[in-house]
Protein backbone atom coordinates (compact mmCIF):
# COMPACT_ATOMS: atom_id res chain seq x y z
CA UNK A 1 0.00 0.00 0.00
CA UNK A 2 1.36 3.28 -0.94
CA UNK A 3 1.47 6.21 1.13
CA UNK A 4 1.87 10.31 0.61
CA UNK A 5 3.54 12.11 3.05
CA UNK A 6 0.97 15.18 3.36
CA UNK A 7 3.62 17.17 5.81
CA UNK A 8 5.33 17.61 9.32
CA UNK A 9 7.90 15.00 10.73
CA UNK A 10 10.71 14.60 13.15
CA UNK A 11 9.50 13.31 16.45
CA UNK A 12 5.97 15.24 16.24
CA UNK A 13 2.67 13.13 16.61
CA UNK A 14 1.20 11.35 13.18
CA UNK A 15 -1.70 11.29 11.71
CA UNK A 16 -2.63 8.63 9.04
CA UNK A 17 -5.48 9.78 7.33
CA UNK A 18 -7.85 7.16 5.04
CA UNK A 19 -9.41 8.18 2.16
CA UNK A 20 -13.17 7.09 1.12
CA UNK A 21 -14.21 5.27 -1.68
CA UNK A 22 -14.02 7.57 -4.01
CA UNK A 23 -11.24 9.98 -2.47
CA UNK A 24 -7.70 9.48 -3.24
CA UNK A 25 -4.74 10.33 -0.25
CA UNK A 26 -4.25 13.87 -1.63
CA UNK A 27 -7.75 14.90 -0.95
CA UNK A 28 -7.21 15.44 2.56
CA UNK A 29 -4.78 18.31 1.60
CA UNK A 30 -6.57 19.55 -1.67
CA UNK A 31 -10.05 19.80 1.13
CA UNK A 32 -8.07 21.53 4.07
CA UNK A 33 -7.31 19.05 6.42
CA UNK A 34 -4.21 19.45 6.52
CA UNK A 35 -3.99 23.04 6.51
CA UNK A 36 -6.58 23.22 9.33
CA UNK A 37 -3.60 21.74 11.69
CA UNK A 38 -0.84 23.91 10.25
CA UNK A 39 -2.92 26.89 11.05
CA UNK A 40 -2.79 25.53 15.03
CA UNK A 41 0.61 25.11 14.86
CA UNK A 42 0.61 21.74 15.52
CA UNK A 43 3.56 19.57 15.21
CA UNK A 44 2.40 16.45 13.27
CA UNK A 45 3.65 14.67 10.76
CA UNK A 46 0.91 13.67 8.52
CA UNK A 47 0.77 10.72 6.16
CA UNK A 48 -2.27 9.50 3.49
CA UNK A 49 -2.67 5.77 2.92
CA UNK A 50 -3.85 4.62 -0.67
CA UNK A 51 -6.12 2.80 0.71
CA UNK A 52 -8.74 2.28 -1.88
CA UNK A 53 -11.44 -0.15 -2.20
CA UNK A 54 -9.56 -3.07 -3.77
CA UNK A 55 -7.82 -3.35 -0.36
CA UNK A 56 -10.92 -4.14 1.34
CA UNK A 57 -12.46 -6.38 -1.44
CA UNK A 58 -9.35 -8.71 -1.68
CA UNK A 59 -9.37 -8.68 2.34
CA UNK A 60 -6.00 -7.12 2.49
CA UNK A 61 -6.48 -3.89 3.70
CA UNK A 62 -5.75 -4.55 7.65
CA UNK A 63 -2.70 -6.60 6.26
CA UNK A 64 -1.52 -3.64 3.95
CA UNK A 65 -1.68 -1.19 6.18
CA UNK A 66 -0.02 -2.52 8.76
CA UNK A 67 3.12 -3.90 6.94
CA UNK A 68 3.43 -0.89 4.52
CA UNK A 69 2.58 2.08 6.43
CA UNK A 70 1.87 2.11 10.14
CA UNK A 71 5.04 -0.39 11.74
CA UNK A 72 7.77 0.98 9.25
CA UNK A 73 7.70 4.20 11.20
CA UNK A 74 6.27 2.60 14.88
CA UNK A 75 9.42 3.85 17.36
CA UNK A 76 8.35 3.55 20.90
CA UNK A 77 10.11 7.39 21.32
CA UNK A 78 6.99 8.91 19.59
CA UNK A 79 3.30 8.56 19.85
CA UNK A 80 1.49 6.10 18.44
CA UNK A 81 -0.38 6.74 15.49
CA UNK A 82 -3.89 8.06 15.36
CA UNK A 83 -5.86 6.85 12.62
CA UNK A 84 -8.55 9.41 11.09
CA UNK A 85 -10.59 7.96 8.19
CA UNK A 86 -13.62 9.35 6.13
CA UNK A 87 -16.80 7.20 5.08
CA UNK A 88 -15.16 4.05 3.90
CA UNK A 89 -11.78 5.23 5.22
CA UNK A 90 -13.64 5.39 8.85
CA UNK A 91 -15.05 1.93 8.37
CA UNK A 92 -11.21 0.87 7.82
CA UNK A 93 -9.65 3.06 10.90
CA UNK A 94 -11.92 1.41 13.39
CA UNK A 95 -11.19 -2.03 11.53
CA UNK A 96 -7.87 -1.56 12.21
CA UNK A 97 -8.09 -0.26 15.61
CA UNK A 98 -9.75 -3.72 16.12
CA UNK A 99 -7.38 -6.26 15.06
CA UNK A 100 -4.39 -4.23 16.48
CA UNK A 101 -5.56 -2.03 19.31
CA UNK A 102 -1.91 -1.60 20.80
CA UNK A 103 -0.04 0.34 17.86
CA UNK A 104 -2.50 3.18 17.57
CA UNK A 105 -3.54 5.82 20.09
CA UNK A 106 -7.10 6.44 18.85
CA UNK A 107 -9.43 7.02 16.18
CA UNK A 108 -11.11 9.48 14.20
CA UNK A 109 -14.33 8.39 12.39
CA UNK A 110 -15.79 10.69 10.23
CA UNK A 111 -19.28 9.56 8.85
CA UNK A 112 -18.17 5.93 9.22
CA UNK A 113 -19.23 3.58 6.81
CA UNK A 114 -20.02 0.68 9.40
CA UNK A 115 -22.02 -1.90 7.35
CA UNK A 116 -25.84 -2.55 5.79
CA UNK A 117 -28.85 -1.67 7.20
CA UNK A 118 -30.04 -4.69 8.31
CA UNK A 119 -27.53 -5.24 11.20
CA UNK A 120 -28.26 -1.80 12.39
CA UNK A 121 -32.14 -2.63 12.41
CA UNK A 122 -30.66 -5.59 14.36
CA UNK A 123 -28.93 -3.38 17.13
CA UNK A 124 -31.91 -0.51 16.91
CA UNK A 125 -34.65 -4.00 17.32
CA UNK A 126 -32.47 -5.31 20.61
CA UNK A 127 -32.33 -1.37 22.16
CA UNK A 128 -29.16 -0.44 21.38
CA UNK A 129 -26.01 -1.48 21.09
CA UNK A 130 -25.26 -2.14 24.43
CA UNK A 131 -28.27 -5.13 24.91
CA UNK A 132 -27.37 -6.53 21.11
CA UNK A 133 -26.76 -10.19 21.35
CA UNK A 134 -24.89 -10.67 18.57
CA UNK A 135 -24.88 -14.71 16.86
CA UNK A 136 -22.36 -16.78 18.20
CA UNK A 137 -19.93 -17.67 16.76
CA UNK A 138 -20.02 -14.82 13.90
CA UNK A 139 -19.02 -16.11 10.45
CA UNK A 140 -15.09 -15.48 9.59
CA UNK A 141 -16.82 -13.18 6.71
CA UNK A 142 -18.98 -11.21 8.49
CA UNK A 143 -17.07 -8.20 8.83
CA UNK A 144 -20.04 -5.86 9.52
CA UNK A 145 -21.19 -8.35 12.58
CA UNK A 146 -17.95 -8.76 13.72
CA UNK A 147 -16.74 -5.12 13.88
CA UNK A 148 -19.99 -3.60 15.94
CA UNK A 149 -19.30 -7.21 18.60
CA UNK A 150 -16.04 -5.08 18.71
CA UNK A 151 -17.84 -1.88 19.17
CA UNK A 152 -20.13 -3.34 21.67
CA UNK A 153 -17.08 -3.43 24.19
CA UNK A 154 -17.23 0.41 24.64
CA UNK A 155 -20.34 0.04 25.69
CA UNK A 156 -19.58 -2.46 28.28
CA UNK A 157 -16.63 -0.90 29.63
CA UNK A 158 -13.98 -3.56 28.41
CA UNK A 159 -10.29 -2.49 29.25
CA UNK A 160 -7.90 -1.35 26.74
CA UNK A 161 -9.88 -0.21 24.16
CA UNK A 162 -8.58 2.58 22.32
CA UNK A 163 -10.54 6.36 21.95
CA UNK A 164 -12.85 6.30 19.19
CA UNK A 165 -13.45 10.33 17.96
CA UNK A 166 -16.99 9.79 15.94
CA UNK A 167 -17.76 12.62 13.92
CA UNK A 168 -21.04 12.95 10.96
CA UNK A 169 -23.25 15.50 9.02
CA UNK A 170 -27.16 15.27 10.77
CA UNK A 171 -28.11 14.29 7.24
CA UNK A 172 -25.79 12.19 6.58
CA UNK A 173 -27.70 9.21 5.31
CA UNK A 174 -24.99 7.05 7.74
CA UNK A 175 -26.17 8.91 10.46
CA UNK A 176 -28.13 6.63 11.51
CA UNK A 177 -25.73 3.75 12.07
CA UNK A 178 -22.96 6.73 13.47
CA UNK A 179 -25.61 7.52 16.52
CA UNK A 180 -26.02 3.63 18.01
CA UNK A 181 -22.37 4.02 18.64
CA UNK A 182 -22.73 7.68 19.29
CA UNK A 183 -25.01 6.65 22.53
CA UNK A 184 -21.99 4.03 23.77
CA UNK A 185 -18.94 6.71 23.86
CA UNK A 186 -18.89 9.39 26.40
CA UNK A 187 -20.29 12.74 24.74
CA UNK A 188 -16.95 14.54 24.44
CA UNK A 189 -16.26 11.97 21.71
CA UNK A 190 -18.94 12.43 19.49
CA UNK A 191 -19.53 15.73 17.06
CA UNK A 192 -22.67 16.04 14.82
CA UNK A 193 -23.07 19.05 12.62
CA UNK A 194 -25.17 20.49 9.67
CA UNK A 195 -24.77 18.47 6.70
CA UNK A 196 -24.69 15.34 4.42
CA UNK A 197 -21.98 12.95 3.23
CA UNK A 198 -19.55 15.14 1.73
CA UNK A 199 -16.41 17.21 2.04
CA UNK A 200 -18.12 20.41 3.32
CA UNK A 201 -19.35 18.44 6.62
CA UNK A 202 -16.21 16.49 7.05
CA UNK A 203 -13.78 19.49 7.14
CA UNK A 204 -16.57 21.14 9.53
CA UNK A 205 -15.90 18.59 11.74
CA UNK A 206 -12.25 17.53 11.41
CA UNK A 207 -12.20 21.62 12.47
CA UNK A 208 -14.05 21.13 15.33
CA UNK A 209 -12.23 17.88 16.27
CA UNK A 210 -8.95 19.41 16.58
CA UNK A 211 -10.42 21.84 19.10
CA UNK A 212 -11.71 19.75 21.38
CA UNK A 213 -11.89 16.58 22.47
CA UNK A 214 -9.47 13.52 22.87
CA UNK A 215 -7.32 13.95 19.78
CA UNK A 216 -7.03 17.94 20.41
CA UNK A 217 -5.34 16.77 23.35
CA UNK A 218 -2.98 14.52 22.37
CA UNK A 219 -1.97 16.96 19.78
CA UNK A 220 -0.87 19.56 22.32
CA UNK A 221 0.57 17.00 24.56
CA UNK A 222 -2.39 16.27 27.10
CA UNK A 223 -1.84 12.24 26.43
CA UNK A 224 0.50 10.44 24.05
CA UNK A 225 -0.02 6.78 25.12
CA UNK A 226 -3.74 6.54 23.81
CA UNK A 227 -4.72 4.96 27.06
CA UNK A 228 -8.37 7.29 27.17
CA UNK A 229 -11.31 6.32 29.49
CA UNK A 230 -14.10 5.17 28.56
CA UNK A 231 -18.06 5.59 30.01
CA UNK A 232 -18.40 2.96 32.90
CA UNK A 233 -20.36 0.17 32.80
CA UNK A 234 -23.81 1.60 32.92
CA UNK A 235 -23.61 5.50 32.20
CA UNK A 236 -24.09 5.11 28.04
CA UNK A 237 -27.54 4.84 26.20
CA UNK A 238 -30.21 3.56 25.79
CA UNK A 239 -31.33 6.62 26.84
CA UNK A 240 -27.85 9.03 27.74
CA UNK A 241 -28.97 12.94 28.04
CA UNK A 242 -25.70 13.54 27.22
CA UNK A 243 -24.63 11.55 24.14
CA UNK A 244 -25.71 15.42 22.23
CA UNK A 245 -23.12 17.56 24.16
CA UNK A 246 -20.85 17.91 22.25
CA UNK A 247 -22.86 18.98 18.65
CA UNK A 248 -22.50 22.21 16.90
CA UNK A 249 -25.79 23.83 14.97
Amino acid sequence: MAAERLGGGGEAARLIFLPGRWDEPGDFARRGFTAAVARRGLQVEMVAADAHMGYYLKGLFVERLREDVVRPDLDPARPRPWLVGISLGGFGALAYARHHPDEVAGVVALAPYLGDRRVADEIVAAGGLARWDPPEPVAADDFQRDLWRWLQGYARGAPDLPPVVLGYGREDSLAPAARLLAEVLPAEHVVEVPGGHDWDAWRTLWELVLDSGPLSEALRGGCSAGAWPVPPRGTGPPGNPSARRFAHS
